[in-house]
């Protein structure tokens, strides 16, 4: 690990006089990518550097105490050494952890899918909370978030929802949301009282850039339409919802969120893009054998992942057996225990991986 790290600290330096180069600056497509790099690496650069600090330190109090005859001195050194130690401890734990895998993904924005499942209206009314509370999480985290295309029910559901959250990290939290959620609790249209288990279903895709992946106009069909539904003005009176087609697969994209048909065109393209992204990140994620896929958040969108039970006002992760009793919270955005936990159990998974090679 210390090898690694004395490379990797080593490569900072480099990095730091480059992008200080005015010949390096004049091209700002390079520039940016070595900056890009420079700041993932200060992280592990800043870590390993107090580590050397406090193993300099333990050798000076060590050398401290094997000179000092008085015992009151030596007592105190001694404690001193005692919380250097742990301090040691902490901060190999640190750099192991930065020196992981990174998902390539972590620091991407997101678009988030949300269809009802099992449960009819109720099911869309479900997808409607999961809709608030995933928007109400990117306002605790300073992200921004941007509506795609939906399908709404009479009284307020959603069938389906796309959303797209803007943010640094986006991805590294939310991609442990795809799956099944399921909800348990009395509809307001249920006159018994009797407890409904209803469903919804959660994609969560990073945005893609364009050298990510290259579509060919040939392969695509797109349609235009009127827009239907909530809108104003220009619902049902100009052609500027967007349907696009992608026929080598399949693959269909509207939206209509928009008044304008060329906006709507570049976000049902942007969704697109990162649905055949995600199609072909699946096809090689199959290709590596069943021990050696990190299982925690693996995106399999038929996993049932959550249960939110409203008579009990508790949220249950199944992934990490971790409940919560504190729905109306967790439902108003503050997941954070949760999804940190689902975070904890990937980098052990990871860890373990490592040790196993």
């Amino acid at each position: 690990m210390l090898d690694k790290l004395e490379f990797i600290e080593n490569k900072y330096d480099e990095l730091s006089v480059k992008i200080s180069d005015p010949s390096v600056m004049a091209n700002q497509n390079e520039w940016r990518k070595l900056c890009k790099e420079h700041a993932e690496l200060e992280v592990i650069v800043n870590k390993y550097r107090e580590y050397k600090k406090i193993l300099e330190d333990l050798e000076a109090n060590k050398e401290m105490l094997a000179e000092e005859s008085d015992k009151e001195m030596k007592e105190m050194i001694q404690e001193e050494i005692k919380s250097l130690e742990e301090a040691k401890k902490d901060k190999e734990e640190d750099l192991k952890i930065a020196l992981l895998p990174k998902d390539p993904n972590d620091d991407k924005n997101v678009f988030i899918e949300i269809r009802a499942g099992a449960g009819g209206e109720e099911a869309a009314l479900f997808a409607s909370n999961l809709f608030r509370m995933y928007t109400r999480y990117a306002e605790r985290h300073g992200w921004k978030a941007e509506f795609m295309s939906s399908n709404e029910t009479d009284i307020g559901g959603f069938k389906e929802v796309v959303f797209m959250l803007k943010g640094h990290g986006a991805y590294s939290k939310m991609k442990f949301e795809s799956g099944v959620h399921r909800v348990q609790r009395v509809p307001d249209t249920e006159s018994s009282g009797r407890i409904h288990t209803s469903t919804a279903t959660v994609a969560v895709l990073p945005e893609v850039d364009d050298v990510e992946i290259e579509i060919d106009p040939n392969d695509l069909r797109i349609d235009v339409f009127r827009a239907s539904g909530n809108g104003g003005q220009c619902v049902n009176t100009t052609d500027s919802a967007v349907r696009i087609t992608h026929i080598p697969t399949g693959m269909v994209v509207s939206c209509q969120d928009e008044k304008s048909q060329l906006k709507n065109k570049e976000k049902a393209l942007k969704i697109l893009k990162a649905r055949l992204y995600e199609k072909a990140e699946q096809e090689r994620n199959a290709a590596i054998s069943a021990d050696r896929k990190n299982q925690v958040g693996s995106g399999d969108r038929s996993e049932r992942i959550r249960t939110y039970n409203y008579p009990q006002g508790r949220v249950t992760d199944h992934r990490i057996g971790v409940t919560v009793y504190k729905l109306d919270a967790f439902l108003d955005g503050e997941m954070d225990e949760i999804i940190d936990a689902l975070v904890t159990a990937e980098q052990a998974e990871k860890m373990k991986n490592m040790g196993n090679e």
